[in-house]
């Protein structure tokens, strides 16, 4: 074998190795991701059971409902559709009804998510961006005031 053989030989032998970690680093991160859905987007794509996802949106009024061992259950709405969610913790000081919120965790058979995480707007002009453009499709956002349904605080 020549040496540029050999050469050429290595150079392929090491982008194939380089292309198979990378195709293994990337299926990998694939499970770990987790994408942001809106309450509509939750009830339009059908997400199978067990599911990791994040939702957004604002606590529906009048569905916080507190139990025993910091267990909380409550809507995440988006002005179209609702999902449900469980959590068993202490929320954030900022969680309250009608605030911007983000809940993480497992999607349950009746649509309702088991969440492991929730998270609050912390001051009050911050809201991610996602649950942002989900009230702006929805019509619940205000431009001029930069609150949710035209609600200062």
């Amino acid at each position: 074998m020549t040496r540029k053989q050999r050469r050429l030989v290595l150079i392929s032998t090491s982008l194939g190795v380089i292309a198979i970690a990378a195709a293994l680093i990337l299926s990998a991160l694939r499970d770990a991701i987790v994408f942001f859905n809106s309450p509509t987007d939750v009830a339009e794509k059908h997400i199978s059971s067990g599911s990791r996802i994040r939702v957004g949106g604002l606590v529906k009024p009048g569905s916080v409902e507190r139990g025993d061992n910091l267990r909380i259950s409550f809507d995440v709405t988006d002005g179209k559709n609702d999902v449900p969610v469980r959590y068993q913790g202490i929320v954030p000081d900022l969680f309250r009804e009608g605030q911007g919120v983000v809940a993480e965790g497992k999607l349950e058979q009746g649509g309702t998510l088991v969440a492991d995480t929730v998270l609050a707007k912390h001051d009050e002009r911050y809201m991610p961006r996602e649950v942002v453009d989900a009230l702006k499709k929805s019509g619940r956002w205000e431009e001029t005031s930069g609150t949710a349904g035209g609600r200062t605080q």
